[in-house]
C-alpha cells in the first residue's frame, strides 16, 4: 500500500538517478503488487540504450525505484495477423463443444474471455494478408464437404459471418460465444490493446447489461469474477505468450481459479513451441489441482531445428464435458491430415477423471 501513496510517486525518480546503473534487485520478479508498481517511468534516450543492451527489449520495461524489476504490459500483440490459423480452429472447435454441453442445462452461465481481441476479423485485411496463416487454417475447411459433425457446426457459424460465399470474415472467441450463448447468460470479455478494445466494444455497444467489455488485464478481472453469481461458469484463457511471464500468470490463474470456483470449467489455449516454458506449462497444468481434464494437441508440422516458431497448440480443458474427449478423438486425426504441413503433422488427446472415492474403498 505505501507503494501507491503520493509521497512515494514524488520521490519513485530517486531510485533510477543513475539510469541503467541504479541497484535492481529480484530482476525480471513478479510480485504481487506489480499492478500497483506498473508505471511508466521516463527514461533518457541514453538510458533505454544501456537497457535495451543488457536486458533486451527497453521498450517493455519499468524501474521502479530501484525496487525491482518489472516487464511492462505487452500490447503489441494483435491476434488480427494469425486470425483463422490452424490454432484458431482447434480453439474455437473446442469452445463450441464445451459451450453446446452448458446450454444442455437451463440454468445460466457466465463466460470470461481474458484475453478477447477485437471479437471478428476480416481476412483481406492488411494484416491478415501480410502472414496469410488463415490460408492453411480456415481456409483449407472451407470449400470441404466431407466435415466431420463437430467441424461442420463450426463451418456453420463461418458461414453465417460469409452470406456471399467467399471467406472474407472469421470469427473471434467473443463473436461464437455471444453466437451460442443464451439470452440468460452473461458475457465478460477483456481486452487491453486499445485498438482491438475500441473495435470489440463497437460491437457490443448496444448489448446492454448482458455483456460486459472491459479494457483490463483478463488475469485481474477473473479474480474477481469468481465464483459467479450464476454458479456456473466458463472461462478461456489464451494469452499471447508473448512474454514468458504469461506462463506463470496462467498457472497462477488456473490454480486461483480453482480455489475460488473449484467446478468451473477453465479452458487454456496454448501455443506449441520449441521453449522451455511451452514445454513445461501443460504439465504444471496437469499438477494445479484438478481432479478432471482433458489435453488435446494438434501439430501441423516438424518442431523448428532454429529454435523458433509455432509448430502446433494444444487445448487444456478443466471440468471438460463429459463427452469432449471421445468429440475430439474422433475430429482430430482428420484436422491433422487437413491442415498438416509435412509428415510431422500428429494429435493427441490425454485424459485425466479422478472419482471421490465411496466410504469402505481403499
Amino acid at each position: 500500500p505505501r507503494l501507491a501513496c503520493p509521497c512515494f510517486r514524488r520521490q519513485r525518480n530517486h531510485g533510477i538517478r543513475h539510469g541503467a546503473r541504479a541497484k535492481l534487485r529480484y530482476p525480471l520478479a513478479i510480485h504481487k503488487h506489480q499492478p500497483a508498481l506498473n508505471i511508466s517511468v521516463g527514461l533518457a534516450t541514453r538510458t533505454q540504450a544501456a537497457l535495451g543492451h543488457k536486458f533486451g527489449n527497453a521498450a517493455t520495461l519499468r524501474i521502479i525505484h530501484g525496487c525491482s524489476f518489472y516487464p511492462a504490459a505487452m500490447l503489441s500483440y494483435r491476434h488480427a495477423y494469425h486470425a483463422g490459423n490452424h490454432a484458431d480452429v482447434l480453439k474455437h472447435l473446442v469452445l463450441m463443444l464445451c459451450m453446446q454441453h452448458m446450454n444442455s442445462k437451463d440454468k445460466p452461465y457466465t463466460v470470461i474471455d481474458t484475453h478477447a481481441g477485437a471479437g471478428l476479423y476480416v481476412l483481406d485485411s492488411e494484416q491478415a494478408k501480410r502472414t496469410g496463416e488463415y490460408l492453411n487454417g480456415i481456409g483449407r475447411l472451407w470449400s470441404r464437404t466431407d466435415l466431420p459433425a463437430p467441424l461442420a457446426q463450426l463451418m456453420t457459424s463461418i458461414k453465417a459471418l460469409n452470406q456471399s460465399g467467399h471467406l472474407r470474415r472469421y470469427l473471434g472467441s467473443p463473436w461464437l460465444i455471444d453466437h451460442l450463448a443464451r439470452p440468460i447468460d452473461r458475457l465478460r470479455f477483456c481486452e487491453l490493446h486499445p485498438t482491438d478494445f475500441a473495435l470489440l466494444r463497437r460491437q457490443y455497444k448496444e448489448a446492454g447489461r448482458r455483456v460486459t467489455v472491459a479494457q483490463a488485464d483478463g488475469f485481474d478481472v477473473l479474480k474477481a469474477s469468481l465464483p459467479p453469481p450464476s454458479r456456473r461458469a466458463l472461462v478461456l484463457i489464451d494469452p499471447s505468450y508473448e512474454i514468458k511471464s504469461d506462463y506463470l500468470k496462467v498457472v497462477a490463474a488456473v490454480k486461483d481459479g480453482l480455489k475460488r470456483f473449484a467446478t468451473g470449467t477453465l479452458l487454456v489455449w496454448h501455443p506449441l513451441l520449441p521453449s522451455i516454458e511451452a514445454n513445461q506449462l501443460p504439465d504444471k497444468l496437469k499438477k494445479s489441482g484438478a481432479t478432471h481434464w482433458v489435453h488435446a494437441t494438434l501439430s501441423v508440422c516438424a518442431t523448428s531445428t532454429q529454435g523458433r516458431g509455432m509448430h502446433g497448440s494444444g487445448m487444456f480443458i478443466i471440468n471438460p464435458p463429459w463427452t469432449l474427449a471421445a468429440e475430439l478423438k474422433a475430429t482430430l486425426p482428420y484436422l491433422a491430415q487437413t491442415l498438416g504441413l509435412d509428415s510431422h503433422a500428429s494429435w493427441k488427446v490425454d485424459e485425466l477423471e479422478q472419482k471421490a472415492l465411496k466410504p469402505g474403498d481403499a
